[in-house]
């Protein structure tokens, strides 16, 4: 008990040693395999309401009302005690582009080019990579590499703006929005099970670790049928 006295609720009490992110999808339903038929809106309809889901802390209005602009391409380091609450950068799901589910309120889904969404896992205090934005690549993890042909990353080239970090924690980051980049699968192979790594790059960051596969990298399956 008396050592519980002495530690912080908002920040780890040793940050000497952060661990690299691990990375997570969007959508997540049936673990890590995306499939569906084209011609069956059953089959894609579940994927694309949980992304509608999910995206809805990222709408540009609710941002607005909760977050401030930002200046990209640096981090964003607020003073203060610990327990004062931190302001949060704006991520506005317009950013996502084609991938936003405004233009087409489907992600891709009823066109056979899924969109899928990649995101850091939080650690307070995290600086990726040593002021050089993480970006992002995904490739063929075993097979046929024509499998997959083409990918767009929104926004931009599809990196981790530094400027939302370092992330301060729950307590008092209570309005962040973690930032994400979409993958937009516009030339999969149709009717085969191809399996994709898509990977974190950046200083600092641990992306083959075959004991781990969701440090720096997640492997996960399009099953796109017509």
């Amino acid at each position: 008990y008396v050592m519980l006295l002495t530690l912080s609720p908002y920040t780890p009490r040793y940050r000497d040693r952060v661990s690299p992110p691990g990375v997570m999808i969007r959508p997540y339903l049936n673990g890590f395999t995306i499939a569906f038929n084209v011609s069956q809106p059953s089959t894609w309809q579940p994927y694309v309401d949980s992304m509608h889901h999910f995206l809805a802390a990222y709408d540009d209005k609710v941002q607005e009302e909760k977050n401030i602009e930002c200046v990209p391409g640096q981090y964003f380091i607020q003073g203060g005690s610990d327990s004062e609450e931190k302001k949060a950068c704006q991520f506005k799901r317009s950013l996502l582009q084609n991938c936003s589910g405004i233009q087409d309120p489907t992600f891709g889904y009823s066109r056979g080019q899924p969109c899928i969404l990649l995101k850091m896992n939080r650690i307070i205090g995290y600086r990726p990579g040593a002021g050089v934005p993480v970006s992002v690549e995904c490739k063929v993890q075993k097979g046929n590499e024509s499998h997959l042909r083409s990918v767009d990353f929104y926004p931009g080239n599809g990196t981790f703006d530094l400027m939302y970090y370092p992330y301060y924690g729950k307590f008092t980051h209570v309005n962040y929005t973690s930032p994400l980049v979409a993958m937009h699968f516009t030339d999969v192979q149709r009717n085969y099970l191809v399996p994709i790594q898509c990977s974190l790059n950046g200083k600092g960051i641990i992306n083959d670790l075959n004991s781990d596969r969701f440090l720096g990298r997640i492997i996960f399956t399009l099953s796109i049928g017509k």
